[in-house]
């Protein structure tokens, strides 16, 4: 199966990629080089710290004549509520700015999202990923960060700002050896150690909101739960498309856009996948807004001077 549609894709504007990220007129020009028809822009907020950095994404998208079939997306992560709560009051030290939140500080609370839909409307965001990135406030006990990972992809999957829930069942932080490398989390068991009913739910909870779950081809071939876990999560895969959950393909591309491999399509093959079970947007109807940028940076609070680049402003 050909893949024709992207929608995950950072730019330099995301916070880690700022020095090894691609301009958005590049990304443009490199995405449609590799044949992709429908895709956008999805770069990351973690709290409102990020804000600055969507508004220059924004800025740049503008700036780039983006045609319809090219959107302007965002990824947000999952955040305790506490953590936001602390980065809104400015409970930070200026030494250690929190660029990817409070990391292991602080304790457990209920999830949340920095995005608000004022923001979203003033930023012009025409879809919204949501992603689990990190399990915080608790230990790295199996049960406990299963729990944890499996409420955050729940409140994900029912918000109503939220179109995709990425990367089902990724993680971060707990699990590096030695030598500072990801290793297969050890909590998962070869996509065994998640109960069913964590599975069926997440499922229903999709179903029912309608809302799409990322498949990420590459990250998919790579095998991250060991050579055992990857039938078993091709068939998780098979399952939420099976229960009516639409599949969105995202490259999660973070530096130069690269086309999709061959493997990477025949794994699509080997789904049974159809357009019809894609996530996919229509395209943008009218023109682009002309707002400038001190209209924009002034309905979000912010300044030029809050830009990570020059260009931007």
């Amino acid at each position: 199966m050909r893949i024709n549609t992207d929608w995950h894709i950072h730019s330099r504007n995301s916070c880690e990629c700022h020095e090894i990220g691609s301009m958005v007129a590049d990304l443009k020009t490199a995405i449609a080089t590799a044949g992709i028809g429908s895709f956008g822009l999805s770069d990351h907020l973690h709290s409102r710290y990020n804000l600055p950095d969507i508004a220059a994404a924004r800025l740049e998208f503008l700036a780039a004549a983006p045609p319809p079939d090219f959107h302007f997306g965002i990824e947000v992560t999952c955040m305790r509520r506490w953590e936001l709560e602390q980065i809104d009051a400015g409970n930070w030290d200026s030494s250690d700015p929190p660029i990817y939140g409070r990391g292991q500080d602080g304790p457990l609370s209920e999830p949340a999202i920095a995005l608000t839909e004022s923001d979203a409307d003033a930023l012009g965001i025409e879809y919204a990923i949501g992603g689990v990135h990190w399990a915080r406030g608790i230990g790295p006990e199996p049960t406990a960060i299963i729990d944890f990972f499996h409420s955050q992809m729940l409140f994900l999957a029912t918000h109503p700002l939220i179109d995709i829930v990425a990367h089902p069942w990724w993680w971060h932080d707990h699990f590096k050896g030695p030598d500072g490398q990801y290793v297969i989390a050890p909590w998962v068991d070869g996509f065994e150690g998640i109960p069913e009913s964590c599975h069926d739910e997440f499922a229903a909870a999709l179903a029912e909101n309608n809302t799409a779950a990322e498949l990420n081809p590459g990250w998919v071939l790579g095998k991250p739960f060991g050579e055992a876990g990857f039938e078993r999560y091709l068939d998780y895969l098979r399952m939420l498309k099976d229960r009516g959950v639409r599949l969105a393909i995202g490259s999660d591309c973070h530096a130069e856009y690269r086309p999709f491999s061959d493997a990477c399509e025949q794994l699509l093959d080997d789904m049974d996948l159809s357009d019809g079970d894609l996530f996919d947007l229509l395209p943008r109807q009218g023109p682009m807004p002309g707002e400038s940028a001190q209209s924009l940076l002034g309905t979000l609070g912010l300044s030029a001077e809050d830009l990570w680049c020059v260009e931007s402003s």
